[in-house]
């Protein structure tokens, strides 16, 4: 456990094991081919962060042997259409497990248990946990084959290395991995923040950076803020060589004066903690503009242990009458760095005026709000910092809207818990309650499913995301699209289907599922969510001969698609 110091005037984390405390020489690489990354350790992604290293392959394409990094077992098997797709995880006696994600497929003895596990439970998803004689494997042994399955977005392998006690995945380039990387981080721009005594910020503008003499500095040396505390953010992307991506870099400092305020390294967290991710970053700069800002300082509701060393939570105090020299150092787990440098001066400003509000809800409580139309509650811990929240209702006399439309503050702003919302319907006939769902409607106007349950004479649901809500219907039937199917399947290995739903599902919604069979026996449909297709790859279970298969769709609001035809094999 990491020590607590409580200095005077902050909060200073310490951590010095710096990948000391983790063996070299235990580990192999995954691969047989030289290691280059397309994604780091710890890289900000979509509401979390990256619990391992991305591995390209060697020629851009699936089906380069992925290899056990060590000695141990295979502890668990999951196949899923989404997330990791197939992975496997392997235990070593060293204390430490292993993760190979995304894989084409597996070995063919896990294969055939995989297969049969499937069957037995009548799922194309399975999460199974291993005895250690099952599958026993050595350092360097054949798993399986790098692959795209899952949520990926391209030919790779996902590889992480955890402790096995805890499950926190720790940054495997601290085990010894050999990475060709010469390049230091390269740095884009730095963003200021005039904050309160709350440390929320009043203002905030953003300034490009351009490389001049080994240092990235801004336009002239010095940034002027509004307010006697100031707090920065950082863009910054490491490279490796013989890679072009953008990856996510090692540890970030900050200076003031000479002294450390702020660190942040990327060793390892908990999966717990990831989704403070949206709390480490400029949460509107990543929605609004994709870009991602290392927040240099701590927002009230953070609780990442991340941070090697905090002073003032890495605020900056700013003195009327003197300028303060702010150096930012970004690194590589392979010690290249990159430095930034500027002077920051307070300079009086006037303070906008407060934003138009109904309600502040605070970061460190629960909060709850009902007007008789819309039940609202959130979790203690729901926001970073107090927010002040404001909610408008209107109407909507779109067809398929049965209630007030319900406009939760901003889109911009982060959530951290579900929170529940129930809606009270309006003009909604009888017959169509059983069809009635919490609908989020995006900026973009795609719409959400966040659930459809009946309590109190309101529709709940549960949200994640601030923005739009109303009730809406769906009644509509999951589409099944025959993509390679045909009357006459002898010489073809497989029969493929797009399926397709007219509302995407979250929180308590559930996922479209399916059912197939052929003759009246269940089969093995394979899912891929990015792509959605379902495909079968024929095996000894269809002989010679004529066939009947029946597939079955069905969504989160009970509605029904069936596809059957004959065919021969």
């Amino acid at each position: 456990m990491r020590p607590w110091i409580f200095p005077l005037l902050g909060l200073l984390f310490l951590n010095n094991t710096d990948g000391d405390d983790y063996p070299k020489d235990f580990f192999r690489a995954p691969i047989s081919h030289p290691i280059r990354l397309s994604g780091s350790f710890g890289e900000l992604r979509s509401n979390h962060f990256h619990s391992g290293i991305d591995i390209k392959s060697s020629k851009g394409a699936e089906g380069d042997p992925i290899l056990s990094a060590g000695d141990g077992y295979v502890a668990r098997i999951k196949v899923d259409g989404a997330g990791y797709g197939n992975s496997l995880y392997v235990a070593h006696p060293n204390g430490y497990t292993t993760v190979y994600a995304h894989l084409q497929r597996f070995n063919p003895e896990i294969t055939a248990f995989v297969k049969s596990e499937q069957y037995a439970r009548e799922s194309f998803a399975i999460d199974v946990t291993l005895k250690p004689d099952q599958f026993v494997v050595n350092r360097g042994t054949e798993i399986g084959k790098m692959g795209n399955t899952g949520s990926s977005g391209g030919p790779h392998l996902h590889f992480e290395i955890r402790d096995t006690k805890t499950d926190d995945p720790i940054n495997p380039l601290l085990f010894g991995l050999k990475v060709l990387d010469t390049q230091a981080p390269r740095m884009h721009q730095i963003k200021l923040y005039d904050l309160n005594e709350n440390r929320s910020a009043i203002r905030s503008q953003a300034y490009n950076l351009s490389a001049a003499g080994g240092t990235y500095r801004i336009k002239g040396d010095t940034l002027y803020s509004g307010s006697l505390r100031a707090g920065v953010a950082l863009k910054t992307y490491d490279h490796t060589n013989g890679a072009s991506n953008w990856n996510g870099v090692y540890a970030i400092s900050m200076f003031c004066n000479d002294s450390l305020v702020y660190r942040f390294k990327a060793e390892r967290f908990s999966f717990s903690q990831t989704r403070y991710l949206n709390a480490h970053l400029d949460y509107e700069e990543r929605v609004l503009r994709t870009a991602y800002l290392n927040r240099c300082y701590l927002l009230p509701g953070n609780q990442l242990n991340l941070y090697d060393y905090l002073q003032d939570y890495g605020t900056i105090a700013l003195s009327p009458n003197r300028a303060s020299k702010i150096t930012l150092v970004a690194e590589d787990i392979f010690g290249n760095k990159s430095r930034s440098q500027f002077w920051l001066k307070y300079r009086i400003a006037l303070n906008p005026p407060q934003k138009p509000h109904n309600y502040l809800l605070l970061h460190d409580d629960e909060n709850a709000i009902d007007n008789g139309e819309v039940y609202l509650h959130f979790p203690n811990g729901s926001f970073y910092e107090d927010l002040y929240f404001n909610y408008r209702m209107t109407d909507d006399a779109s067809d398929n809207v049965f209630s007030k439309v319900h406009h939760l503050h901003s889109h911009l702003t982060p959530v951290h818990h579900f929170f529940d919302i129930a809606i009270r319907p309006k003009n909604l006939p009888e017959s169509l309650k059983d069809k009635a769902f919490v609908a989020y409607c995006s900026t973009n106007g795609s719409i959400t499913n966040v659930g459809s349950e009946w309590k109190y004479d309101r529709l709940w649901g549960e949200a994640r995301v601030l923005g739009d809500y109303y009730i809406m219907v769906d009644t509509v039937a999951p589409t099944i699209r025959p993509v390679a199917f045909q009357r006459d399947m002898r010489g073809k290995s497989s029969m493929t289907f797009s399926i397709r739903d007219n509302f995407s599902t979250t929180g308590a919604a559930q996922p479209l599922s399916f059912r197939g069979t052929i003759d009246g026996q269940w089969v093995l449909f394979e899912y891929d969510q990015k792509t959605s297709k379902l495909f079968y790859r024929f095996d000894e279970r269809v002989t010679s001969g004529e066939h009947f298969v029946r597939l079955e769709l069905t969504d989160a609001m009970g509605n029904q698609s069936v596809f059957e035809r004959s065919f021969l094999k």
